[in-house]
């Protein structure tokens, strides 16, 4: 009987340690899309009155939380019966990602006109604050919807050929991380101007260090976020890349032929295949407007 107990533990433990094992290697495929992740969120959390940031990020959380609820299953159930169907939603999702990374370079570097922004929250008349915070948040949770199915995906991608045990441990793990990691760390991000404030305010020195640490950390809020944007770019380009050339074997084989690392191959794999689908979006758009006259 006990040796039938200690058995159990030994399997157990040993499950345990697959899934770690198999967990920092979807944490490496998934680390630059949680990096896009943390950089839209942090610019979605922004913008409202101090009070309200963390409510209303506490409300994003959540329904990231059920997004999680509702993909899992899906993305296990299609893992064990339709297998072949990840990976079709990988390439899929390869295709958005390299576009949306093609678009973020295109807007940067060749200037258009843009609508004017609307203003922020903590400008509105009070009576308005709680409608425009509805419709952000569910704009939040839409957008983490997509994003998680992505991370969900690319996840269960580099453990399809393991047991679905192994498969529900990593990708849930990975799930986890994406909401409860990502979101803590937009917390703080979206807190770094209230702190500093409240460090300028500590004492009437300007030249005190704690004024000094304060007003470095109120200007450094939009360089933060500026910078994770730049970061999440490269990163799409580096996943998407990663994904065409992990799971198209023409692909794949190019890149062994032509004797680049890695990394700097799937960028440009990435950085082709975003510049064709944006080109494709935008033609099919201008005929899409010409059509409609």
């Amino acid at each position: 009987m006990a040796s039938g107990f200690f058995a159990i533990l030994d399997d157990v433990a040993t499950l345990m340690d697959d899934v770690a094992s198999m967990t920092k290697i979807a944490g490496k495929k998934t680390a630059g899309l949680l990096g896009d992740d943390l950089a839209v969120n942090a610019e979605k959390a922004s913008g409202f009155m101090s009070e309200r940031e963390l409510p209303v990020l506490w409300a994003i959380t959540k329904g990231s939380l059920l997004n999680k609820v509702i993909i899992l299953p899906v993305a296990f159930l299609l893992s064990a019966f339709v297998p072949t169907a990840i990976i079709i939603i990988l390439l899929i999702g390869g295709l958005y990602l390299a576009y949306e990374g093609a678009e973020k370079i295109y807007e940067y570097l060749v200037p258009h006109a843009h609508k004017k922004a609307a203003p922020t929250v903590k400008k509105l008349p009070k009576e308005e604050i709680l409608t425009v915070e509805k419709e952000k948040i569910k704009s939040a949770i839409v957008t983490d919807f997509i994003l998680s199915v992505e991370i969900v995906i690319i996840a269960l991608g580099t453990v399809t050929q393991q047991s679905l045990s192994i498969q529900i441990g990593v990708v849930t793990i990975i799930a986890l991380i994406a909401t409860v990691g990502v979101y803590g760390v937009v917390a703080l991000i979206v807190r770094m101007d209230d702190l500093g404030i409240r460090l300028i305010n500590r004492n009437e020195d300007d030249n005190s260090f704690s004024a000094k640490i304060g007003k470095f950390l109120v200007a450094a809020l939009p360089k933060v976020i500026k910078s994770l944007t730049v970061i999440g770019t490269i990163a799409l380009l580096l996943v998407s890349g990663g994904i065409f050339a992990h799971n198209l074997d023409f692909i794949h084989h190019l890149g062994e032929s032509i004797h680049i690392p890695a990394l700097l191959f799937e960028f440009l794999v990435g950085l082709i295949v975003g510049a064709v689908v944006l080109l494709v979006v935008m033609l099919g758009k201008k005929l899409w407007k010409l059509m409609k006259k």
